[in-house]
């Protein structure tokens, strides 16, 4: 698409500034070569070059500069070793020395964050005020913090604001060189153009310039009739394609560039990247912050892998994006990982080392990633760390993946990691502290989140993002501003930081007021443009509904806004329903048949093809919460090493203590230890005495003995094997007859839910179907015992064992013999397991035709 340039002719205020610039300088006999005029933003460097360019072709030109850019050009002395410094990576340890020097070491996690946020507000402050008057700014700003003594309600954020106040106070800011007189030498005459926000430096630096200084406004012309269109929508996907057919409408008829507000950043971004689809160029002022960048998450993977207590699941996710982990070792590693539950990385590679020989890729991909891992276990001084974290990368084939990727690039720049780009860090005060790997990974988390990534784009792009402030002097046909709601678009921005409105205003930090006045000052201009596309929308995701910002409702008041029109391009979509899916089996027959396989069929004989036949099953989670399954496995192998080694305790502090023991064994077996399985062990002692009293009771009336527990058994039928583990199989004798096998099944669920297991017409098949496992003619009973949380165990018997067992045997040879003569395996679509069958997906249940 080709950009239609707007500012052929130079506009008006430019005129008129560079006219008055031209005449003082010839009053006061200075070659323009020595002028230099300070522009708000340094985008508009470039601006103001080539409008001075248009109108005077020859001769000299002043520079155009920002305060920042003319500081960088002159040589700054090295940093001292405490100074602030405003790079995240030297101020972060230096914070954290000073809190420690302060006798604030056991606070210095949590208030470090606090110190750096106030002294870089502070340093604004500070950089303003010209270096010989700041001992008397000082004392004035010391009087406006509040003494903080011990016992004070808000001793440390009174302690962190002394200590950034006192830090920045004694540091030196890039901006002082301009109070040199190397720079009054530079620049005979100074221009400062003010912007729609208030630059404090600046105004700094044109009270010291005195009479060689001037301050001008740019009084650009506004649009003759400006359109300014409200669009309404439901929420942000919809105020997000909303806003792109906007962008797109003005360029397809020919209004470039298109300037797209930064009004919210995730906003913002899928936006562009509906652009982007679009096949539109799209150059973004703003960047985001680094940390949200593929390469920088690689980096923060790693380290987050390297813990000594990392779950498995951030483990495997640093080797799902490490060049040096052999893709075919890595797939089968995640899926032993999965099949075992493997929470913990450091318990589930010490069992691969115990197995490795019948596990080699696993075990080997193991053994590897240890290696790597080992690599950052120590504590060391933060160069020991960059040194260590480079040759990791290094070794497992990152370090070059980064350096090809430009964001990856500044992922390594910012953390110092290139050989000698660290070197300045070794004299920071507080470096040589040893630090631990969590301690280095919350620093380098902060350096990177305190760090913008802009990427390069192509010259000429059509949609430029940029905040509404930059607007100014900017050749811009269009204008969208999405986000244009009550939260992201106030009136009144809220002042960042702690201060109270009198510090502010003694510090010289920017008030509520002097916000307000510059969002007005911005939004005024924005309404200028020839055309203003303004977007919100009503709900946010939530509950409570949406308004349009003030700034839209004053517009609505005074009527000069429109209704826009929706310039998204509606698309037909012919609806193409699906038949409901029916299988043939036979060639794929089950050689072994559980009861939670048979259960699939009676539920859904789709259901069965898909997760039995085909074997297609879903992957283990490893998020590292326990829930209730695993506490019913704890219950079950607590229980199973109970009855094994209770045999002749009969005193209940022997029994209670014995099961105590079990429960402690099972915990170290199943790896539950910590915090995270407390809830669950919580009411440990309720269950264990409700159980114990059960059991009494149960030996008293029913005579009932202990004989197996986890019992794997078999049985054929019909060409299939009926396999299944037994909870618990008990053996009763009655007086004069023979004896009874009672089967139970532990169940930890509620009560009324076990009761709905055994009712008459119920679906249940599980007793039935363990049944059928034990050998032929043994008397039998079947029971679910319901173990409590809140100490309440009892026994839920299955009435009619022997019919449902007989029924469940013909059912099972009538089915197996029905998927042989090749019967449909027809999905059904009905009942709750419907709502949570892995299959679905599969047998495409929302998209039926019926």
């Amino acid at each position: 698409m080709t950009v239609i340039a707007t500012d052929d002719c130079p506009a008006q205020g430019w005129s008129e500034v560079f006219a008055r610039v031209q005449a003082l300088a010839a009053e006061r006999g200075v070659r323009l070569c020595a002028v230099v005029v300070l522009v708000p933003y340094a985008q508009l460097m470039a601006q103001a070059g080539r409008q001075w360019q248009r109108l005077y072709s020859q001769g000299f030109s002043p520079r155009f500069e920002t305060t920042r850019n003319w500081a960088g050009r002159f040589a700054a002395p090295a940093p001292h070793a405490s100074e602030y410094t405003g790079e995240r990576a030297r101020d972060a340890i230096t914070a954290r020395a000073l809190l420690e020097r302060a006798g604030l070491a056991e606070h210095r996690e949590m208030l470090a964050q606090l110190v750096l946020e106030m002294a870089g507000q502070l340093a604004s402050a500070v950089a303003a005020v010209a270096p010989d008057q700041r001992p008397q700014w000082g004392e004035a700003a010391r009087a406006l913090l509040p003494a903080g003594g011990e016992g004070a309600a808000l001793r440390f954020e009174a302690a962190a604001a002394r200590i950034a106040l006192e830090w920045v106070l004694a540091s030196r800011h890039a901006g002082d060189v301009l109070f040199t007189p190397l720079a009054r030498q530079a620049a005979r005459l100074l221009v400062v153009l003010e912007g729609l926000q208030p630059d404090p430096l600046a105004r700094a630096l044109l009270a010291h310039w005195g009479n060689d200084g001037w301050s001008a406004s740019l009084h650009l012309p506004v649009a003759d009739a400006p359109r300014i269109a409200l669009h309404t929508v439901d929420d942000g996907e919809a105020e997000a394609q909303r806003a792109a057919a906007c962008v797109l409408a003005h360029l397809a008829a020919g209004r470039a560039p298109v300037a797209l507000a930064a009004t919210d950043r995730a906003l913002t971004r899928r936006i562009s990247a509906l652009l982007h689809a679009a096949g539109v160029s799209v150059q973004d002022e703003t960047g985001w912050t680094l940390s949200t960048t593929r390469a920088a998450a690689r980096l923060m993977a790693l380290l987050r892998a390297c813990a000594w207590d990392a779950p498995a699941d951030e483990v495997l996710d640093w080797l799902k994006h490490c060049p040096g982990a052999d893709a075919p070792s890595l797939r089968a590693l995640e899926r032993w990982l999965r099949r075992q539950g493997s929470r913990q990385w450091s318990a589930g590679a010490a069992e691969l080392a115990a197995r490795s020989a019948h596990l080699p890729l696993e075990a080997a991909l193991a053994a590897q990633c240890e290696h790597w891992r080992s690599q950052l276990q120590a504590a060391r001084p933060l160069a020991a760390w960059l040194a260590a974290l480079r040759q990791l990368l290094q070794d497992c084939g990152a370090w070059d993946a980064l350096q090809a990727d430009a964001a990856g690039e500044r992922v390594l720049a910012e953390l110092r990691l290139p050989p000698g780009l660290g070197d300045d860090l070794h004299a920071v005060d507080g470096a040589g502290r040893r630090l631990t790997l969590a301690e280095f990974t919350h620093w380098a988390g902060e350096v990177l989140e305190s760090a913008r990534y802009r990427p390069e784009y192509p010259e000429g792009a059509p949609v430029v993002v940029l905040p509404l402030a930059q607007l100014l002097a900017r050749p811009f046909a269009a204008l969208v501003v999405p986000g244009c709601d009550e939260k992201r678009l106030q009136a009144a921005p809220e002042p960042p930081g702690p201060w109270t409105a009198a510090q502010r205003e003694g510090l010289g930090l920017p008030t509520r007021e002097a916000l307000a006045q510059a969002q007005r000052a911005a939004w005024q201009y924005a309404l200028g443009l020839p055309h203003v596309e303004l977007v919100w929308r009503t709900g946010d995701g939530r509950s409570e509904p949406l308004l349009a910002s003030p700034l839209v409702q004053a517009l609505r008041l005074l009527d000069v806004a429109g209704q826009g029109q929706d310039a998204c391009v509606p698309r037909a979509v012919t609806a193409a329903p699906v038949a409901r899916p029916r299988a043939d089996g036979r060639a794929l027959p089950l050689a072994r048949l559980s009861a939670s396989a048979y259960a699939d069929l009676r539920h859904c004989p789709y259901r069965f093809f898909a997760l039995r036949q085909l074997g297609l099953q879903e992957d283990g989670e490893l998020d590292g919460q326990v829930d209730k399954r695993d506490f019913g496995t704890w219950l079950h192998r607590l229980l199973q090493h109970f009855h094994e080694g209770l045999g002749t305790a009969a005193s209940a502090a022997e029994r209670a203590a014995l099961m105590d023991e079990a429960a402690a064994r099972a915990t170290r077996e199943l790896r539950l230890e910590g915090g995270d399985f407390l809830p669950w062990t919580s009411g440990w002692p309720l269950l264990r005495d409700g159980y114990l009293s059960w059991l009494s009771g149960y030996e008293a009336g029913e005579g009932g003995a202990f004989a197996h527990a986890e019992l794997q058994a078999r049985q054929p039928l019909a060409g299939v094997e009926l396999i299944g583990t037994l909870d618990r199989v008990d053996v009763i004798q009655p007086a004069g007859q023979p004896p009874v096998h009672l089967i139970i099944d532990y169940k930890s669920e509620n009560a009324m839910r076990t009761r709905e297991r055994i009712g008459a017409g119920g679906e249940d098949i599980q007793l039935a179907f363990y049944a059928a496992l034990m050998p032929p003619g043994h008397t039998l009973r079947a029971a679910y015992l319901n173990v409590g949380e809140r100490g309440e165990t009892r026994l839920y018997e299955q009435d009619g064992l022997q019919q449902l067992h007989q029924q469940l045997l013909r059912s099972i040879e009538q089915d197996m013999a029905r998927i042989a003569e090749g019967a449909p395996l027809q999905a059904l679509g009905e009942g709750a397991v419907c709502d949570w069958c892995a299959a679905r997906g599969l047998c495409r249940r929302d998209f039926w035709n019926e």
